[in-house]
């Protein structure tokens, strides 16, 4: 695989500025955020009166930790529209979550936040490799979710050629990147494993796969899921992160010459990282929750939003940005086995690393008297 650095050109100004140039940048978008929220948001109003913070009261970026947090209930406390800070009628789109615990989580976009979206994604996708006149297969599922029109949007604003597959068929996704030869994919990391599955079944060798580069996400995953998908699609695959509730894909993603952790894009998303029991910020390089402030979106500025994501802030390397660690599970799915806590993530690193297990498996979490116990139950590699 051939790793692509970037040119010059490839990068946008704001990729190579200083530390001091981004931090002048988030101050001054902070407090137009803030106001933003609080005088079109009633919800924001009274969580800021109640709290006893004003936007006034914002001098510094660290001043931020004063104002009150956001959460995935808030959201459906306000559904579907309490949280738009425009009038419906200068509404362009909306999205929303499943919904499979309760009440979908309603986003909002105005026709600049989508270009925002779409610009973000287009450089997440410069990041990965991705270059105008690529093809890109988008196998992202389309509609309510961000996966597919946010991939979409963006690998056209990056001048890509967009084959917009969405989700399942599988034998039809493989018949399609035979017949398009597409560079690149965008897709979630499971089921990519799915299509290397049906290409191996078809007997198509990874070196007779059109695919260079796979960006990968809308779940979590490790560095063995790496590895696997780049054996059996013979590809570069990197991680792109984001959630619906903050923006869609496109808060953060990897660059190709290091994946080293997927870069904060800070210039629209202010991060923090929290002690996920008592709210405190950590500094950078510790671990705790992730949290993340909107800086630039109209319909739907989100305030000190808690993904529940358990992760680190990293220093730069390949841009300008800070860079988010592996996620190691979330605040909200951490078991407790005899007192020692286990995470999802942990569980599949270890099957991951072995060769004979596929990356699909079930933890069952029984008691036998006063002691857990935990069964993973795992597939074979076909």
């Amino acid at each position: 695989m051939t790793v692509k650095s970037p040119q010059p050109g490839d990068l946008e100004p704001i990729e190579t500025a200083s530390r001091d140039e981004i931090s002048a940048l988030q101050l001054q978008r902070l407090k137009w955020t803030l106001r933003h929220a609080y005088d079109n948001v009633p919800h924001y109003r009274k969580k800021f009166d109640d709290q006893g913070v004003h936007p006034d009261d914002l001098h510094t970026l660290a001043d931020i930790a004063k104002f009150p947090f956001t959460t995935k209930a808030d959201l459906r406390d306000n559904y579907p529209f309490g949280l738009f800070a425009v009038p419906r009628q200068k509404m362009a789109r909306v999205h929303a979550s499943s919904g499979t615990t309760g009440k979908p989580t309603v986003v909002g976009y105005t026709l600049k936040d989508i270009d925002t979206w779409a610009n973000l994604v287009a450089r997440s996708i410069r990041a990965a490799g991705g270059r105008a006149g690529d093809t890109c297969h988008i196998a992202y599922g389309y509609g309510l979710f961000t996966g597919g029109m946010g991939a979409h949007y963006g690998a056209e604003r990056a001048g890509c050629l967009v084959v917009p597959m969405s989700g399942g068929q599988t034998e039809k996704q493989v018949q399609l990147i035979q017949d398009f030869q597409p560079d690149i994919i965008m897709v979630t990391p499971s089921y990519s494993l799915v299509i290397a599955e049906e290409f191996q079944r078809q007997g198509i060798a990874p070196e007779d796969i059109s695919l260079k580069i796979g960006i990968f996400g809308a779940e979590p995953w490790g560095e063995g899921m790496r590895g696997e998908i780049e054996r059996k699609l013979g590809i570069d695959a990197v991680d792109i992160y984001g959630l619906s509730e903050v923006m869609g894909p496109g808060v953060a993603s990897e660059c190709i010459e290091t994946k080293d952790g997927p870069v904060i894009w800070e210039d629209h998303f202010y991060p923090e990282i929290i002690n996920p029991e008592t709210g405190e910020p950590v500094a950078d390089g510790e671990e705790g929750e992730l949290v993340f402030t909107s800086l630039s979106k109209e319909a739907m500025p989100v305030i000190r939003y808690r993904t529940r994501d358990l992760t680190r802030l990293l220093a730069p390397t390949a841009r300008s940005f800070r860079r988010m660690g592996r996620i190691t599970g979330r605040s909200d799915d951490m078991l407790i086995v005899r007192g020692v806590n286990v995470f999802p993530t942990q569980i599949e690193e270890q099957i991951l690393r072995d060769p004979h297990l596929a990356g699909v498996y079930q933890i069952v979490l029984s008691r036998d008297g006063h002691l857990d116990n935990v069964e993973i139950r795992c597939e074979l590699q076909r």
